[in-house]
Formats: C-alpha cells, structure tokens, sequence
C-alpha cells in the first residue's frame, strides 16, 4: 500500500501517481512534489482537485509538453496527461527504473514493467534503456545525484554508457546543468559521487578548466598534484559539514544554522574550483621552486566564465567569487600573526569586510589547509587552530555588536556638527562603527567624542 491519500483526488479509475513520487513514497521519504498522469485532460483534472484541497492551479511547460500545477498548503501536484497508448508505454520513457514506476490510485497496485522495485531493493540506479542519454544528456548528471541523495550505486552498465556518452552534456542548457550539480553539491556524501563523475569523464566535460589541474605539480608545502589537492580538500569540506559537533565543539550549533542545504552547495563548488587558475599562474624560481603567484584572482576571473556558462544567480556567482577570491587571506592573516600577534582592529577588519562570507571563508581555509599534507606538518595545525579560534571570535565576539543598530547615523552628524551630506560620512561612520566593534566606545556619547576628536584637527587647519 502507497501512503496517499487518495480522496483529495477527483473520482477517475485511470489516475496514476508516477516517477520520483513513487520511489520516494516506498522509500518512506516525503516526495518534493506529487507527479500524477491521468487519462483525458488534465486541466479539468486539476480545477476540480483545486477545489477538493483548496488549492490553485498553475500551467506549466511548453505547447505539447503541458503540466498543470496544483498548489495546496506546503504540497505541490504536478498533472500530465498519458502521452501513450499506456502508462505501461510512458513508463518506458523515462530515465531509471527506479524512477519508472506507477501507481494506479483505483486499483492501489503499483506497475513496474522494468524491474524498478528489485532495483530499489538492491539500491541501485539503473538506465531504463542505451538511448535515455541521448533523448535528454542533463540525465547524465541526475543519475549522481539521484545516487547522492539515495545513497544508491550507479549501475556497471548505466556507469559505462554515462562514460561513452559524456560529452553529450555539452548539448544540454547551462541552467539545467547547474541545478542538477548544485543539487548533487548540496548532499551529504557527494565526494564519493563526484569522483565518479571525474572517472567517467563527466566531471571535465562540465568543468574542463579541471582538466589542466591533473599533473600540476606544486611545491613542498603540497604532497599532491592541484587536481588531487582540490578533491581531497573538497573531501575534507564534506566530513567537516557532516561532522560540526566533534570538529567545533563550542561553535557547531551557530556554523550548521549558518550551513544550510544552498550555502553547503555553494561553498563545495568554491572548493571543487578555488585553484583552477593555477596552471596559468605557475612560474618556477632559479632553485626549481614552484610559485602561484595570482592564483587567487585568476581563479575567480575563469569561474567568472563558468558562472556566466551555466547561469549562476547573482548571489551565487559574488559568493563562490568572494570565497575564491579571498581564499588566501586567512593563511596571509596567520603569517602576520606569526610575525606579530594581531590587533583586534585586524581582525575586526578582516570581520567587516568578508562579512557573512566569513565562516565560509575560514571553513574553506580548513578543508584546504588539511588537504595540503598528511596533517603532521605542525604550521599545518597551528594555522587550523589559529582559523577555529577566528571563527570562535567571529560568532561570539563580533557577531552579536555588529547587529546592534548604529551608535550614531548620518542624521547626528548633521544636527550634532553641522555637516553637509558628503563622502566623509561614509569615513566618520566606518571609524565609528569599527571603534564600537573593537570595544573602544561603547555608547552615543563616547562616539560623539570620537567624531569631535576626528574633526578637531581639519577645523584647526
């Protein structure tokens, strides 16, 4: 028996919940959505299921290909009609077995004509026939990911037909390619997935900018070459955000509500592709030493490309920027502060200007540090204990005064010292503001004294 309640349904013997749905309903997993194909015209199907749940209806899709959506409450029910003579014939269409199945609402039998039930039993994703790669190459993807969120086994044969059909994916729409890897970046084991997808040459056809990684020696800080240094440094990423409570005792509950399922996403690709600009970079000095210098930067510049590519939002495209960009600061930090300890002015600067980033920033300076070596290097360690300690300052010390409302506004410094709106605002605002942060005022009237104290010698000049 599937858990659906079919009373929400209108009365109709050739109604049938399909794909995914299926799968996760025996899986016992809520489904993200309901796919349900009926017989006849599902527009009237889902006016009359608006009204049984109070919903309303959405039409989706492209003349020929017509969903209609029926929105209830936080429930989704998206409506096909059977593009075949069977459901039997639709179900052949689809990418994998485990996603071929159906359930008739009437009858409440699930139909599975290819083995989907013994697939799902044995945890497997298996094609459902040589050509579903070929109708659609953005499958090629799904099925990591499909893997990923299941913790399913990609099949021998499915696996070798994803490698002699990979470049393939270059047929398909950036944006598709995009929410099918965010999606499989964004689960808790996708570095097992994607190194699948490295062997099967899928990975490089999607990002080929990796493929000069492969061979790029570094230097002796590094015991690997970039390519195995970036994929074990996503590595490390993964098991630190699946494992916050034992890696950052004092600070995993504020690091996993700032790590939610679309930021854990974003900060695995800034990993996969922080050091892409490194072949480019590379110079060697007169001992045969290695050097990157700009690595950074050109790094950001190619994902810049990238993001364009397989159209990255907005947001995406300034986070996995801002985290590559700077990837090195935090190591350019503890250098400093090897030489002398920091200030807190430093280091509340370096708050203020990575903002909300920052512990995405120090969490990827982590994963990257412990990919360098075997962890025995003791810089190696103190630089993480230097990084941890940052994120501990950062949530317990900076965070709670930055979002205190301002000690003064541009509105006092009108009224207070008679100034017209100018860019000085901005300079006298930051000083103050970078003052309470670092502790050295800590009201109005301390701030007032400090804007005195800051304009005193431009009047007496």
């Amino acid at each position: 028996m599937i858990p659906f309640n079919k009373n929400i349904l209108p009365e109709t013997k050739d109604t049938y919940i399909v794909g995914g749905t299926i799968r996760d309903l025996l899986l016992h997993r809520t489904p993200v959505d309901y796919d349900i194909t009926v017989a006849g015209n599902p527009e009237n199907f889902a006016e009359k299921m608006a009204e049984r749940t109070k919903g309303h209806v959405v039409k989706l899709g492209k003349p020929g290909q017509t969903t209609i959506r029926v929105a209830s409450g936080d429930k989704i029910f998206d409506i096909t009609s059977l593009n075949g003579a069977s459901i039997e014939d639709d179900l052949k269409k689809r990418d994998f077995t485990i996603n071929a199945m159906a359930y008739h609402v009437y009858s409440e039998e699930v139909i599975d004509c290819l083995g989907g039930l013994q697939d799902l039993a044995d945890k497997k994703v298996r094609m459902v026939s040589r050509k579903i790669f070929i109708k659609d190459p953005v499958r090629l993807i799904r099925a990591y990911r499909i893997g990923a969120h299941l913790n399913f086994r990609i099949e021998s044969q499915t696996a070798s037909t994803i490698k002699a059909d990979a470049r393939l994916i270059h047929n398909s729409a950036g944006e598709r390619i995009r929410v099918e890897l965010f999606s499989l970046l964004g689960t808790s084991k996708s570095y097992d997935y994607l190194s699948q997808m490295d062997n099967s040459g899928l990975l490089t056809e999607i990002l080929p900018d990796l493929v000069p990684l492969k061979g790029c020696l570094q230097n002796c800080h590094h015991l690997y070459d970039v390519f195995d240094h970036t994929m074990k440094a996503y590595d490390h990423l993964e098991i630190l955000l699946n494992d916050l409570k034992k890696v950052f005792p004092d600070t995993f509950i504020q690091i996993r509500q700032y790590i939610d399922k679309n930021r854990a996403a974003l900060i695995k690709c800034a990993i996969l592709l922080h050091d892409i600009g490194k072949p480019l970079v590379k110079s060697t000095d007169s001992s045969g030493r290695s050097h990157f210098y700009g690595h950074a930067r050109k790094s950001a510049d190619l994902v810049g490309k990238i993001s364009q590519k397989l159209k990255f939002s907005n947001h995406e495209k300034q986070f996995i920027d801002f985290i590559i960009r700077n990837h090195m600061n935090p190591l350019f930090l503890f250098t400093a502060n090897e030489k002398q300890p920091l200030t807190q002015k430093r280091l509340t600067r370096f708050y203020k200007k990575c903002g909300d980033n920052t512990p995405a920033l120090l969490l990827h300076t982590i994963a990257d540090i412990k990919a360098k070596q075997n962890g025995t290097d003791p810089r190696n360690r103190a630089l993480i204990r230097f990084v941890k300690k940052m994120i501990y300052d950062f949530f317990y010390c900076f965070k709670p005064i930055s979002i205190e409302p301002p000690l003064i506004t541009g509105h006092d410094l009108i009224k207070a010292f008679e100034l017209t709106p100018s860019p000085l605002f901005k300079t006298i605002l930051d000083l103050v503001d970078e003052a309470r942060l670092t502790h050295a005022i800590k009201n109005r009237t301390e701030a007032l004294a400090l804007v005195k104290e800051y304009l005193n010698p431009k009047v007496n000049h």
